[in-house]
């Protein structure tokens, strides 16, 4: 095949050429700036979050240090060279996860039910009216902007120690990041439906049921399964606060010194986030696809 190349004037090349260095330059220049005020915002909020690199230097072998104590045994020895040692509570670890799993289970399906109930009315294009709209997504906001740890601590207070206070901890935080979440979903559903079944005279109830629920269904599914995998990891810490699972037997262990039972503990955590990581996941790819394994 035969290429035909034009070859433009010397005097238009040159000034073709000009142009081009010019743009390039003023590209870089625009990046370096951009940069520079990136790495000024970054230096001032450090300077506001009273990040210290000194300190954080010269504390930095306590943190090395500390690793090195939870991977010893009392003997002297390292915990994987005697895992029977290590691992001696190993029962008692592993019935403590599973009602992190069941606070985790629990508060999931609670949370999911309250924010499939209240996200029709948070989305633009399903809600009944403004002000209901206004006061539902405030709601939503209340319930997911406080952390879980401290609902979890002021339902300490008020219903005792033990995994109730962590249920509903997880429940009214799930409410608040599920129902957000499923009124984003709501308000990019075709509504082509909706006017379709509302002209046959169907209330609002009924365009709810045979015109979105069937759209939305697998994005919410998904949702709650990801919700599910991070409300495990909430319910691993909110022990700390009283609220049952195994975040009291971690907390016991850091303050009593327990250095090997703490890189044990912290073991089975980490197991146990990884297979419900892998299983939701899989679930999801199983259910709707590959592309919502991601």
């Amino acid at each position: 095949m035969t290429v035909a190349v034009s070859i433009l004037p010397e005097q238009q090349l040159a000034v073709l050429n000009a142009a081009y260095r010019q743009a390039v330059a003023r590209k870089r220049l625009r990046l370096l700036l951009g940069l520079v005020i990136f790495a000024a915002a970054l230096f001032l909020a450090a300077i506001g979050a009273e990040v210290n690199l000194r300190t954080f230097f010269a504390h930095f072998g306590n943190f090395i240090s500390y690793f090195d104590r939870i991977l010893t045994l009392d003997s002297g020895q390292r915990v994987w060279t005697d895992a029977g040692e290590w691992l001696w509570g190993w029962r008692k670890w592993l019935k403590m996860l599973g009602e992190t799993l069941l606070i985790s289970y629990v508060g999931t399906l609670i949370g999911a039910t309250l924010a499939f109930a209240l996200n029709f009315f948070a989305a633009e294009n399903t809600s009944p009216s403004p002000w209901l709209r206004f006061v539902v997504r405030r709601l939503l906001e209340f319930a997911r902007t406080v952390p879980g740890i401290v609902f979890a601590l002021i339902f300490v207070i008020a219903f005792g120690l033990g995994p109730m206070a962590g249920v509903l901890a997880i429940a009214i935080h799930t409410t608040g990041a599920l129902g957000k979440l499923f009124s984003e979903i709501v308000e990019n559903a075709d509504m082509k439906p909706v006017e379709g079944i509302r002209s046959t005279g169907a209330s609002w109830l009924s365009c709810m049921r045979f015109a979105i629920v069937p759209q939305v269904t697998a994005g919410y599914a998904s949702y709650a399964l990801l919700r599910f995998e991070i409300n495990v990891r909430e319910a691993s810490v909110m022990g700390f606060v009283g609220a049952g699972g195994i975040g009291q037997e971690l907390v016991v262990a850091i303050r009593k010194f327990y250095y090997s039972d703490v890189s044990a503990i912290l073991l089975t955590i980490i197991i146990t986030v990884f297979i419900i990581d892998i299983t939701t996941g899989w679930l999801r790819g199983r259910l709707f696809g590959k592309e919502a394994r991601t």
